[in-house]
């Protein structure tokens, strides 16, 4: 099938702007060979639908999927040029831009999925954690499990001298801020950074020593005794029950349900240069995000099966299954319906929006990746250079325009300002409102206040 042209109306209808305003028409796509680089985690599962399924090449694409060896990596190669884009953290395109790390103007068009991460520790401190823990009728554990669980076995090892070790895939993951978020709502701190001190180790005043496993060694890594637990995306945590060496204990869509997850990330340059091959790629990513969550999920055993082959995630179909297809096994046996671990385009799950952006600086600001105040404005300015819904919008209404969505599957592009609605699903019961991030930062107990520093 030959891809098809849109038209400037649709583009200038979005608002893109800079060079893509010098576009007549938003025909052939400047560069059509493009190289994409990926973790092996079952949520960069719309770059590999979009290549398998030919949506890349309707496009007039012709794409290269590359695994990358870690986040950093991946990162290096995406502002060198050697990846025209990737399958990133949500916060690695803010952090960059912000000049947390490596400074670089990174953008995203298109925003992954919502969940998918759990939190998981060894056999051994489950052991130490189930006293603590109510019981169902039947005997298994009431979910969801709070960190009020693992305090004592916490402050045990604090007792004994021994430092309690956990993992997360990145300091800007999604990971690092979800496990800081549980710890501290059962009361335990998880550190804090000081870049302005040369401290970027995020473990000043821990309970917790925080520290970053590449995600495919995280099940080998609590096996080896290195790390008690960890947060990590599919299937790392359901391996670690395959492999009967740990035990999930909650999954992120019990510490924030349907948070924001991923998102596909390029840079500043490459959309401004190549405007119209930035909005054929979003246009194919939101057509294998559609085909993901079609039909009630109908299509994921197919894509389990994608997903599981060697040049993708890798992992055995059963495991990669276990969370893909609806269901999140807890301890070995205890399997449960969780029906929205894994949302590719539910919720507008696609959209970029500005709030989704500023929770990720509010939690930056509360561990001390942000030394200083800032302003609500200038959280919401950060937001707008990031996040651009408006290369979204002129994607989504063009898949309108030719028949391949319907507007209904997508926000009301008229009325839409960016932000959802004040959030109440956490695990510790505080609502998150975006326009407000530093009213919602002084709510917390544990974690930096307006006019702190370290």
């Amino acid at each position: 099938m030959p891809f098809k042209k849109i038209f400037a109306p649709l583009v200038a209808a979005a608002g893109i702007s800079c060079a893509s305003a010098q576009v007549v028409a938003l025909g052939y796509p400047e560069k059509e060979e493009l190289t994409f680089g990926f973790i092996k985690l079952t949520d960069m599962a719309p770059i590999a639908i979009a290549y398998e399924k030919g949506y890349f090449e309707e496009e007039g694409l012709y794409v290269t999927i590359e695994a990358q060896a870690n986040w950093k990596v991946l990162l290096d190669g995406v502002i060198d040029g050697r990846l025209d884009g990737a399958h990133m953290l949500a916060g690695q395109p803010i952090a960059a831009t912000m000049g947390f790390g490596t400074k670089a103007e990174i953008i995203t068009p298109f925003s992954m999925d919502l969940n998918g991460n759990g939190i998981t520790v060894s056999n051994a401190i489950w052991e130490q954690m189930k006293p603590n823990i109510p019981k169902q009728p039947d005997g298994k554990p009431v979910h969801p499990i709070k960190a009020d669980a693992l305090k004592p076995v916490v402050e045990k090892y604090k007792a004994d001298g021994k430092p309690f070790n956990m993992g997360m895939v990145f300091p800007v993951s999604t990971h690092n801020y979800e496990l800081r978020y549980w710890l501290a709502a059962g009361g335990i701190h998880p550190g804090f950074y000081a870049p302005h001190k040369g401290d970027i180790s995020g473990q000043i005043d821990a309970d917790a020593l925080l520290s970053v496993t590449p995600p495919p060694q995280m099940p080998a890594t609590l096996e080896a005794g290195t790390i008690y637990g960890y947060c990590v995306g599919e299937p790392w945590n359901q391996q670690a029950v395959f492999k009967d060496i740990g035990v999930p204990v909650v999954t992120d869509y019990e510490i924030w349900k349907d948070n924001p997850e991923k998102v596909f990330g390029i840079t500043k340059e490459f959309a401004e240069k190549y405007p119209n091959t930035t909005v054929r790629i979003t246009r194919a990513l939101i057509r294998a995000a559609m085909w993901l969550d079609a039909n009630n999920n109908a299509n994921r055993p197919e894509a389990v099966k994608i997903l599981s082959q060697s040049n993708y995630v890798g992992a055995d179909y059963e495991v990669i299954a276990n969370s893909m297809t609806g269901t999140f096994e807890y301890e070995k046996g205890d399997k449960r319906e969780v029906p929205d671990f894994n949302v590719f385009f539910r919720y507008n799950a696609t959209y970029p929006y500005y709030s989704d952006a500023i929770w990720y600086l509010t939690q930056m600001r509360r561990w001390g990746q942000i030394s200083d105040d800032k302003s609500d404005d200038w959280y919401k300015e950060l937001a707008a250079k990031v996040y651009r819904p408006d290369i979204y919008q002129a994607a989504a209404r063009s898949l309108v325009a030719d028949k391949l969505a319907s507007a209904d599957q997508f926000p009301d592009f008229a009325s839409e300002d960016g932000f959802r609605d004040p959030q109440t699903h956490f695990i510790d019961g505080i609502v998150y409102d975006g326009h407000k991030p530093n009213e919602y930062i002084d709510k917390f107990t544990i974690g930096l206040k307006s006019g702190q520093k370290l």
